[in-house]
Formats: C-alpha cells, structure tokens, sequence
C-alpha cells in the first residue's frame, strides 16, 4: 500500500511539473501554445494520465462585443469549487482535434427543416478543424447512425450532409434516446475533447431514457453540449427548456433562430466556439470521491479588457470525473 501511495505521488509530481511549463510563468505560453489549424495530432505532452485526479475544464471566453479572447493567462482566471478557489495547474489554448456527434431530429415536425439542416452540417465541417472526427445519429422514435455501415466518423462535408439529408423524417421523438446513444460512439474515440450538436425541437415523446438520466449521463461524460432548437413559435410540443438546460451544464451554448436560414450561421458559430477555448485543469482541494455533485464556477478578471464573460460546465459529480479517450495516459 505504502509503495503504491509512493508511485501515485511520483505520478502527480511528473505532472504538475509538466502543468508548470505553461502556467508558471505569466503568459509564457500566450501565442505559442496554439496549435495551428489543421495540426493532426494532439500534443503526447498535454495527455493526462488516469491516476491523477485532474479536473479539466474547456472554457469559451467573450468580450463585450461577443468576440473570442485569445490570449490570457492563467492569472486572469479564477476557478471555484463548491465556492472553494482551486489552484489552477494546467492552462493551454489550442486548436486540437476533436470528436463531434452530430444528432439530429427526424420526426415528423423536422421534415420542411431538413434540407437546411443538412446545409448547415455542410458549413459546420468546413469550418472546423479539418482533422476533427464526426459522426451522425438520426432519430425519430428509432435512433440510427448515419454514416454508411463501416464507417465510424467522417470528416467528408458530402459524406455527412448525406448522412442527414437521406434518411426519412417522420414518427415520434427519441431525443433522449439519441443522446444518449451519442455519447456512448462518443467513448468510442481516443480524443480528448469530445462535443455534441443537437438540433431538435426539444420535445420527446418515445425514449426509454429519461431527461434525468441523461442529464447525468452528459455531465459524467464531459462531453460540451450544443443545442440548436427548430419548431415555430406557436408549437405547443417544443420544449426549449430542456436544450438550454443540457448546455448549460455542459459548458455549450443554446440556439433558437428566428429564421430557418440562420441555422448554417449558427452551426458556422459553433464551429468557432469549439476552435477557441481554453482547457482549464485543477486537482479539487476536496479529495473525497463520495459521488457528491461538485459546483464548478469560473471567472476571468482583466480589467484592461472591459467585462468579459466566460461559459464552462456548471459541475461534476466526484468519482465519476470523465478522463482522457483510449490510449491517453501521460507519455
């Protein structure tokens, strides 16, 4: 037990060293820590391995006007858990890879949508990062993967807009069901940041699973969450509560356009947001694995900057924090 205990402390002093390359001095790694777009792998020196109980964190951070801050330091950030200030021990900004699950409505309601729907899947790829990996779940009162048998992920613009565009809309709503089906292909990859789009009407009226249990599912996962709600104004079945709420606590954004033809402008926005976050990481001053929900809250103090807003997961649940995809254990 004593030589164990030894090893895991060997494990987290290896570690926090690496952490201390990039926050230990103020913004030493402004500007160069970035990885430029279309870069095909993540960095082997930014894996985190499953022995240390590293909370990470992807944190979008805008200014005034809505515009993307790029280059703070790990100064500027204050994390609090459960009200308690965490010392930050890892900060990086990068355009990494990453794993994205495009799910998508096709109940009956969706069918006039899907056309534009597919178009914006079209922008989403082109805006991203081109080494991303995606994949499509499809889902009326059944849950479906899009892509052709044998493939698994994509990141062929033609390949997925096909992937929506030709399976038929009609029947019920599975949304909780597609979900969750979502974030199991999702464990499926070695990425280390693994996100979701859900365009749906936010109704549900076929799933097995609950709104409850998928909830949890989604905040164990550490998967960020965004939501594009389509239904009319007038539609008494849309439940936009539900989308706000799943990215909300996952660290996404939700969307509502006014107008069918903003969709490939939102989808284009999400592809920003995914490319310019920053990746947070703290071990908890409580290290009780008591399967307690943690609150998580972070503030971004740079008065040279005007009052500057920033968006990540609102908490998890300690003992079943989310670690890095197959394969990723600190080289």
């Amino acid at each position: 037990m004593r030589t164990r205990f030894r090893s895991r402390m060997v494990v987290v002093a290896k570690v926090l060293a690496l952490a201390a390359l990039f926050v230990g001095t103020p913004c030493a790694y402004a500007g160069q820590q970035i990885s430029p777009a279309g870069s095909s792998k993540e960095p082997d020196s930014y894996r985190v391995s499953v022995d240390v109980n590293l909370v990470l964190l992807h944190a979008t951070v805008l200014d005034p006007k809505g515009r993307f801050v790029p280059d703070l330091c790990e100064q500027d950030f204050e994390v609090y858990e459960d009200g308690v200030l965490q010392r930050i021990q890892l900060l990086r900004r990068e355009d990494i890879p990453v794993t994205v699950g495009l799910v998508v409505d096709h109940s009956r309601s969706m069918r006039p949508r899907l056309a534009e729907v597919a178009a914006a899947a079209r922008s989403f790829v082109q805006s991203s990062n081109p080494e991303d990996e995606m994949f499509v779940v499809n889902f009326n009162e059944k849950v479906s993967r899009g892509l052709p048998a044998g493939i698994q992920f994509s990141n062929s613009s033609a390949e997925l807009e096909q992937a929506i565009g030709e399976a038929a809309a009609d029947g019920m709503t599975a949304l909780y069901d597609a979900i969750a089906k979502s974030l199991e292909q999702l464990q499926d990859s070695n990425r280390e940041k693994k996100v979701l789009i859900v365009i749906s009407d936010g109704d549900d009226t076929a799933s097995v699973q609950s709104r409850d249990q998928v909830m949890k599912m989604a905040e164990r996962s550490g998967t960020i969450i965004y939501t594009v709600g389509l239904f009319d104004p007038d539609d008494p079945d849309a439940n936009p509560g539900v989308l706000r709420r799943l990215a909300r606590a996952t660290g996404g954004e939700a969307y509502f356009p006014g107008q069918l033809n903003e969709v490939v402008s939102v989808c284009e926005r999400i592809a920003r947001d995914i490319r310019n976050q920053y990746i947070l990481g703290y071990v908890s001053t409580n290290p009780a694995r008591d399967g307690s929900y943690r609150s998580i809250r972070v503030l971004v103090r740079a008065p040279d900057r005007g009052k500057l807003t920033v968006r990540t997961r609102s908490g998890y649940t300690a003992g079943d924090e989310p670690r890095p995809g197959k394969g990723d254990d600190a080289k």
